[in-house]
């Protein structure tokens, strides 16, 4: 089974130019992709990928990528298989944990040293004492 067979598949007039060919050829893509559905994914991928993923899922649970770069609608629909791959490949990345890290003596000092001669600076635009 492949993600292929997972996918279904819609082609529409695409916009913008190109002159008689998108007037009268579909060639534009839409994929759809059930991810609850989705027997390729064990249900922890299926939990990253709702969660990551829930800009693109539209109310029915679908994916929905779209791919209108090429005139031929064949190449369309492997490149938007291609884009979903590439999604699901990122999503299911592990994030890494930052390490909190100590900040260092150095930049420490430097901070106060900075804050020590804007201090210094706004005495001086003070007007003198007059005694």
């Amino acid at each position: 089974m492949d993600l292929f067979s997972e996918c279904i598949f819609k082609a529409v007039r695409s916009g913008g130019k190109g002159g008689q060919n998108v007037n009268k050829v579909s060639s534009k893509v839409e994929l759809y992709f059930s991810i609850e559905n989705s027997l390729l994914l064990n249900d922890n991928q299926k939990e990253i990928l709702t969660k990551k993923l829930q800009h693109r899922i539209n109310d029915d649970g679908n994916m929905r990528v779209v791919c209108d770069e090429d005139r031929s609608q064949i190449r369309n629909k492997n490149k938007a298989v291609e884009k979903l791959n590439a999604l699901i490949e990122k999503a299911l990345i592990p994030e890494k944990k930052r390490i909190k890290t100590k900040t260092p003596k150095a930049i420490k000092e430097k901070r106060i040293k900075e804050k020590k001669m804007q201090g210094d600076i706004k005495t001086l635009r003070r007007k003198p004492d007059v005694e």
